[in-house]
């Protein structure tokens, strides 16, 4: 019997505004013109659409050009050439190994910087929004910084392991971190053996990952922390180093034998609040993110996710699809409620608002000083998201970001090129037909579309004053500048 928790909502209910706060929340916005399409779908073939969509072309396309080998192992004759140099002290030849060491180190960076615009552009242009939102999700959730792997090829890895599971089975997911590269090098797991364990992962595993804190005990973490002894990797491929590994019997969660890695992730999946803890970082980043205890109401919903994915055996796609379509999603105190990330920022006000794309590399720049740089979050909680994203520094680069998505115009002091490609805002009312020339409606269709819900009365009157005050009319300069204004408004921060 299905859960009338999870009730859907009314077919007749799904319109145009319904699809608008859908592909707002399951993707990064989109264009007047697509929001139509997918309102016309109707709920069940919308949200099919968007969580199904390796039936849709990857027309962002997958193909890079990207070097595995800039950051490798020394070769065996260049490892006996090093030892005999430090016996001989030959500097000559230390300073020349120190000298290629360097200059790898500066051309990872450089192919590091160039995957941030490569991503940057996939999240832009994908004709599957949802792989690339969840690939976002798990790289914070599941979350290594470039710093201390410097190894960008490593990066790039698990962001294709995160993007082939997106949707997937958390399971796979789960068993799959414990042997990446990235992972292992990130929590010291390559230095985890059994005569001196190291706890870092199977700590992080149970806490910030699958089950949460108070979910488990010490005596856990020690036990998980032998079973992943011996995990660790050859230059970019997994290895179990089996003399490395503790095949003791163990004691985790209640279970016990002798465990290894994929153990300890199958004793973990087998607790509910692995599934607890997974529906609500999925509520958090499409429902609601509010800080403290949840309502009633919220808390059976999470509830009743988590019972859903466990019956999914931890499918994540029947859980993503009753969570979009439920009532509870659609509900008018969820609209317009979440503060964008600077990723969501800009990747959204590009895609909606179709301008272009400018600059890459002054997205990625912007992405930094608005707290979310991409391959490197702040530490292994990932970024904090909410109310973190917005101070007195973050908002002012946020209102800059928009102002140079929509005019091309470089913020006084920054550094990023000027581009002077001209955007057409024309499309955004063209639908409006005789009224796209009528100021107020132009104004309050805009104003709905930008910041997902009505205007109050007070922002309606501003952006009308704005307008008499310009000779109340419509053009595209006035267009534009309609955008910059709101776009500016506090309401625009949220989605």
């Amino acid at each position: 019997m299905p859960n009338p928790t999870l009730k859907a909502l009314s077919p007749e209910k799904f319109d145009y505004w319904k699809a608008h706060h859908l592909l707002s929340r399951a993707g990064f916005g989109g264009t007047p013109a697509q929001v139509r399409s997918l309102a016309d779908l109707g709920l069940d073939r919308a949200v099919d659409l968007l969580v199904d969509y390796q039936k849709v072309a990857d027309d962002a396309g997958t193909e890079t050009t990207f070097d595995a080998d800039i950051i490798r192992p020394p070769t065996d004759a260049e490892r006996r050439e090093q030892q005999e140099a430090r016996r001989s002290n030959n500097e000559a030849v230390l300073e020349r190994f120190q000298r290629m060491r360097n200059e790898a180190t500066a051309n990872d960076r450089r192919q590091l910087a160039e995957m941030r615009k490569w991503w940057l552009q996939r999240m832009i242009e994908s004709g599957r929004p949802l792989e690339e939102r969840m690939t976002l999700l798990w790289h914070g959730h599941f979350a290594t910084g470039y710093r201390t792997i410097e190894d960008s090829w490593h990066m790039h890895q698990q962001n294709q392991f995160f993007r082939r599971h997106a949707t997937g089975n958390f399971a796979e997911l789960a068993s799959g971190i414990i042997r990446d590269p990235a992972m292992l090098r990130y929590l010291d797991n390559n230095r985890n053996r059994r005569q001196s364990p190291n706890e870092n992962l199977a700590r992080e595993l149970m806490e910030l990952f699958t089950m949460g804190e108070g979910n488990y005990s010490e005596h856990d973490i020690k036990e998980g922390a032998r079973a992943l002894t011996g995990y660790t990797y050859d230059d970019d491929a997994f290895r179990f180093d089996r003399g490395a590994h503790d095949a003791g019997p163990k004691a985790i969660l209640g279970r016990r034998g002798t465990f290894d890695g994929e153990d300890f992730v199958r004793i973990i999946l087998e607790s509910r609040a692995t599934a607890d803890f997974i529906c609500l970082k999925l509520y958090r980043a499409f429902v609601c993110d509010m800080p403290g205890p949840f309502s009633k109401d919220r808390a059976k919903f999470v509830e009743a996710l988590g019972k859903r994915l466990r019956e999914s055996k931890y499918e994540l796609r029947p859980v993503l699809k009753a969570l979009f379509k439920s009532e509870h999603f659609h509900d008018p105190e969820h609209v317009a409620s979440l503060i964008k990330s600077p990723v969501q920022l800009v990747v959204q006000a590009v895609r909606s608002l179709h301008t272009p794309a400018r600059r890459l590399s002054a997205l990625a720049s912007a992405l930094e000083l608005m707290g979310q740089d991409l391959y490197q979050p702040p530490s292994v909680k990932g970024w904090d998201g909410g109310r973190a994203w917005i101070n007195t520094a973050t908002l002012f680069v946020r209102q800059n970001v928009l102002v140079y998505l929509i005019t091309g115009v470089r913020p006084a002091g920054s550094q990023w090129d000027v581009d002077e490609a001209r955007y057409d805002p024309s499309h955004l009312v063209a639908h409006l037909g005789a009224k796209a020339s009528d100021p107020d409606s132009v104004a309050e269709y805009l104003m709905r579309f930008m910041l997902g819900v009505a205007p109050a009365a007070e922002r309606r009157e501003q952006v009308l004053a704005f307008l008499r005050e310009r000779g109340n009319r419509i053009d595209t300069d006035r267009i534009i500048a309609l955008l910059c204004l709101i776009s500016a408004m506090p309401e625009y921060q949220l989605c």
